[in-house]
């Protein structure tokens, strides 16, 4: 099997991946990266010149994994797209907020590079995509060759999956995005065990060891506590979240507390794509059961839209809580206005519940102490860390340990690294090779080809 990284960046970004495998060609993933603009947050898909791609793997709809997949299909345009049931039934809808994303972007200048596919586009190429049900073996053929895919359950969010390959006697595991542990919404992964020759795993929280007492149940009751007694003392609290997954796992949370009289009477403002996607939710668990989520939910909280107008800057002084996108404060988002007013007061807590990239405006701020100066420069406002900035584990992503542990007993041949950043690449790396001497482990630079 031949393997390329298309992700130009390697890390976290536009997870891309070209699997030849005897005589198939295979993409996983299409994603763009979050950070970045135009062709540099795009995968590289000029290693793709004078290749045809026979199938594309989606793992699940997270924009790292899905902000390009039109873009593939429009260049390989014979290829079929293999999803999961409840990926399929939300893959639409992502893409379509994208291209409003991306038109948005450059009516306000805040790019000059063109959308990088449009409403039409997914139109277009929504036929060609199909979902498949956990555990059900499928098998393609390109005329020259043939293959079987299996998805297994990967929790993180969703929809996600875990790929298992099969080819003649070559067995091939893709972790995808993963999460072990049950969260309130969702199952938590459910990998088949044994032996594997090839596995690509994720990596993210290689550099994250979790403490003592940090289990998720712990995280839960502590954000609870946090919202209570910040409320309390006259403030707000701001969750930043990712609008598919963790917004629907906090209200669900949120949702339990109340009910059994555990969190504090307040408002609770949401808005966007995170909001829609409780529609999205509910009919997942409604025809598949993948999910637990019941748009009910949002009745029993009252939870309220997010005003049109946020003033960067200044405190809307609601003794609320607002569960609004982005997860880590991107520039121009309403949690980043949001934050911009809110942070120089004492009185109020910006909680963050997943994963921040360091470079982001909520990577930074986790590194700030109290009185540090603030900058957010996106909108002109430089504010003093003031408000108490806490980090909850309750990531979307699975313990080093726990994929440490999986990754051993696969006994496989070749390990390939992915979707995490350098330092937490070396963790793996070097952990592997003192528990697995005989397993070839590899981290890919990016274009690079590898014979696995």
């Amino acid at each position: 099997m031949k393997l390329i990284d298309l992700n130009r960046e390697g890390g976290i970004g536009s997870s891309c991946t070209l699997l030849q495998i005897g005589e198939l060609n295979i993409l996983i993933d299409s994603g763009l990266h979050p950070k970045l603009s135009g062709r540099a947050a795009m995968p590289d898909f000029g290693r793709l010149r004078g290749i045809s791609i026979d199938l594309i793997i989606l793992t699940h709809c997270h924009l790292d994994h899905l902000g390009t997949l039109p873009v593939a299909m429009r260049e390989h345009p014979n290829a079929p797209v293999l999803m999961t049931l409840s990926s399929r039934m939300i893959v639409e809808r992502m893409l379509h907020n994208s291209a409003n994303v991306m038109k948005r972007q450059l009516s306000e200048g805040q790019t000059q590079d063109p959308p990088h596919f449009t409403h039409e586009d997914i139109d277009r190429c929504a036929p060609r995509m199909s979902g498949l049900a956990f555990g059900h073996p499928k098998k393609f053929s390109s005329g020259r060759d043939e293959i079987e895919v299996t998805l297994h359950p990967a929790g993180h969010v969703a929809g996600a999956c875990a790929v298992e390959l099969r080819h003649k006697h070559r067995h091939i595991f893709i972790t995808g995005d993963v999460l072990f542990e049950d969260q309130r919404v969702l199952k938590g992964a459910r990998f088949p065990a044994g032996h594997f020759d090839t596995l690509i795993t994720e990596t993210t929280r290689g550099t994250t060891e979790r403490p003592e007492g940090k289990e998720r149940l712990n995280e839960v009751a502590r954000l609870i506590n946090t919202i209570n007694s910040t409320i309390q003392a006259g403030g707000s609290v701001l969750i930043p979240v990712f609008a598919l997954g963790r917004m629907q796992e906090l209200l669900a949370i949120f949702h339990d507390a109340r009910k059994f009289g555990k969190l504090i009477n307040c408002p609770i403002y949401t808005s966007g794509l995170g909001l829609d996607l409780c529609d999205y939710f509910d009919e997942i668990a409604r025809k598949t059961k993948h999910v637990q989520f019941s748009r009910s939910i949002l009745k029993d909280l009252h939870t309220q839209p997010l005003p049109r107008k946020l003033e960067p800057g200044v405190d809307p002084q609601q003794k609320a809580i607002y569960l609004i996108s982005s997860g880590m404060l991107v520039e121009r988002t309403p949690s980043y206005t949001l934050a911009s007013g809110l942070l120089g007061h004492a009185h109020n807590t910006i909680a963050f519940v997943g994963y921040c990239d360091p470079s982001t405006p909520g990577g930074v701020l986790q590194t700030c102490k109290h009185g540090d100066p603030f900058l957010f420069s996106a909108i002109n406002v430089k504010t003093t860390v003031k408000a108490k900035v806490e980090r909850f584990e309750l990531s979307g992503h699975a313990d080093r340990e726990e994929l440490l542990q999986f990754a051993v007993q696969t006994d496989a041949r070749c390990i390939v690294l992915a979707h995490g950043e350098p330092e937490a690449r070396k963790w793996f790396q070097e952990n592997l090779a003192a528990r697995m001497p005989n397993t070839k482990v590899i981290d890919p630079v990016p274009g690079q080809v590898y014979e696995v």
